[in-house]
């Protein structure tokens, strides 16, 4: 009998009709060919070993369900030569750019497919469909975070230091800070003070927003918001930082819109891991020293900056007790970006400071391998 979980290829019923079967293998190798190309994007195209090991996981898992349930009867139904869609060419075709065309067209292919198996393999193969629809799921969550591994390293590209600024004794100082640093070539600015009344931490975003925007936006210096998701999305700065007591990141996102900048502290390996399929745009890990301005109970070991350094594409900066001294051990590891506060905002010269660190590091980094 040719019908529902028989698995035979017959056609006396419609469940085990050969167009069923040819679908699913049709279905099958548009989806393994897509996540192919994701899988190769990822680790050619971004060198990222955390995302390429999630696509080989989800090649793998396809593979599984494929050879289960019956479905490696699909291949003996191909009918290349009969197959009335061959030779048939959309009109315009999808461009592809760069590595978010790649990712783009990849995943929704695979997404495509998934669906298509999903449907089919409940006529014939009715417990593999959930196994097919889990995949999918896992292709969407796979997508975003590749596609913000790409938009932060082009947003984010060039930039090595971010300052951390409170909010000073007065607008006045604040502001004269800032500005002096925006002068001195800081690219990226995180406003944080958990002291501070938030009417008057808005306030000092706002200033700081007001700083950097003077000279247009081409180029101008990002300003994200610690801790305060409500303060970031009211007053359009740049993004959010959040930690693992913060909202968190999806929610984060909700708040302050795909087009912000999502931050995220990771003080180990899973944390950052989790971080990046979350949907975080870049990354702050540590804490690495003893801070002046904030006391840690332990610190982060070399083999935790090394391997997130090593297999997250994402932007990392080093936070903790960062100085100008502490630059060669941390580049050592894979360290491209560091996140200092006092080092600069406490230094007789600040604007030299921050120019020190943005040289050392450009300096160290040069010297070694990406």
């Amino acid at each position: 009998m040719a019908t529902g979980e028989s698995g035979e290829l017959g056609g006396g019923g419609q469940g085990g009709a050969p167009g069923i079967w040819r679908a699913l293998d049709a279905s099958a190798n548009r989806a393994t060919e897509a996540l192919r190309v994701l899988e190769d994007v990822l680790r050619f195209g971004l060198d990222d070993e955390h995302l390429t090991r999630l696509a080989k996981d989800l090649r793998h898992d396809l593979a599984g369900v494929l050879g289960r349930h019956g479905l490696w009867q699909r291949t003996a139904a191909r009918d290349v030569i009969g197959d009335v869609g061959v030779g048939i060419e959309a009109e315009a075709g999808l461009s592809r750019g760069g590595l978010t065309d790649l990712v783009a067209a990849n995943a929704a292919r695979a997404g495509q497919a998934l669906r298509s198996l999903q449907e089919f393999a409940a006529v014939v193969a009715g417990e593999a469909a959930g196994g097919f629809e889990a995949i999918r799921y896992r292709v969407y969550t796979l997508e975003r975070a590749a596609l913000a591994a790409v938009r932060a390293g082009d947003r984010l590209g060039g930039i090595s230091l971010c300052v951390l600024v409170d909010g000073g004794h007065d607008p006045a100082s604040f502001t004269r800070l800032v500005g002096s640093l925006v002068e001195a070539g800081v690219r990226m600015f995180q406003i944080r003070d958990k002291s501070l009344p938030v009417p008057l931490l808005a306030e000092r975003v706002r200033l700081a927003i007001g700083l950097v925007r003077r000279g247009g936006d081409a180029g101008r210096p990002i300003v994200v918001v610690n801790d305060r998701v409500d303060v970031a999305a009211a007053l359009a700065a740049d993004g959010a930082h959040v930690g693992a007591d913060d909202l968190p990141v999806p929610l984060t996102r909700r708040v302050v819109g795909p087009g912000r900048l999502v931050g995220r502290t990771a003080h180990d390996v899973a944390e950052a891991r989790a971080a990046v399929i979350d949907g975080a745009d870049y990354l702050g890990v540590g804490p690495c020293f003893p801070s002046p301005t904030k006391s840690f109970a332990e610190h982060a070991p070399p083999d935790f900056l090394r391997t997130v350094c090593g297999e997250v594409s994402l932007p990392v900066f080093a936070i903790g007790g960062v100085t100008v001294e502490r630059l060669e051990p941390l580049v050592a590891l894979g360290v491209r970006r560091v996140a200092v506060a006092s080092a600069v905002t406490r230094a007789a010269d600040p604007p030299r400071s921050a120019r020190e660190l943005i040289d050392t590091l450009a300096r160290l980094t040069a010297s070694r391998p990406a």
